[in-house]
């Protein structure tokens, strides 16, 4: 994959992983919005912070984890990892499309973190201030996630830090329409992206993005 084609894909990764999100995800992202202090004289930037926070946490964990990429670097690994990039789009695609959720053992194994995480997003509720909602955004990234999980994963293939960090922040704005649209009660976009063919076309996509990644030359199959 190209620079721009990761980048692209990995946008598009972010907003079709919506339908995971508030179909499986919605209670959640639901508490969140509820618990911003819609008083406030602009709920929009609250809410904007509260995401750029989310974002940061994206990347950050995916520049961490594109290191691992980045040391065992070679030729040879590249194709592996390529390969192992596009099952892990078909196995991401048919979690969102809910047909297998074996990628939500993933989350389990993040809930040791988050245990320790959560008690201080808590004491963040209700947000009154943008560096509150920044703050609160920056902690709510590592909640575990299936989907972030496997895309941090897929981030990794690229083999390098920068652009690794790079793919999640897309990933993350790719995202932001379904939040946005729980935050500010959007429920005609909920119920688009709640609605089970959404979400079965959206994993359909995210699979045939993940057959096109899988380098079949390189394997000696094409």
């Amino acid at each position: 994959m190209t620079e721009s084609l990761s980048a692209v894909t990995a946008l598009l990764l972010g907003l079709l992983g919506s339908a995971h999100c508030l179909g499986m995800c919605g209670g959640i992202s639901s508490a969140v919005a509820m618990g911003i202090d819609k008083r406030n004289s602009n709920p929009l930037l609250l809410l904007a912070g509260f995401n750029l926070g989310r974002i940061a946490s994206y990347s950050v964990a995916g520049g961490l984890l594109g290191v691992l990429g980045w040391l065992i670097s070679s030729p040879e690994i590249a194709v592996f990892l390529r390969t192992l990039a596009g099952i892990i789009l078909v196995l991401m695609g048919l979690y969102v499309a809910q047909i297998w959720k074996g990628l939500s053992h993933l989350e389990k194994q993040g809930a040791f973190i988050w245990r320790y995480i959560q008690p201080f997003s808590s004491r963040l509720l209700p947000v009154k201030s943008p560096p509150q909602a920044l703050l609160l955004g920056a902690l709510w990234g590592w909640l575990p996630c299936g989907l972030v999980y496997s895309t941090l994963i897929w981030s990794a293939t690229a083999a390098n830090w920068q652009q690794s960090a790079l793919l999640m922040a897309c990933f993350g704005l790719g995202t932001l329409p379904g939040m946005l649209a729980t935050g500010l009660l959007a429920q005609q976009v909920q119920q688009l992206l709640k609605n089970r063919k959404t979400q079965t076309i959206a994993g359909m996509m995210i699979i045939a993005f993940g057959v096109y990644t899988i380098p079949f030359q390189g394997l000696g199959i094409a």
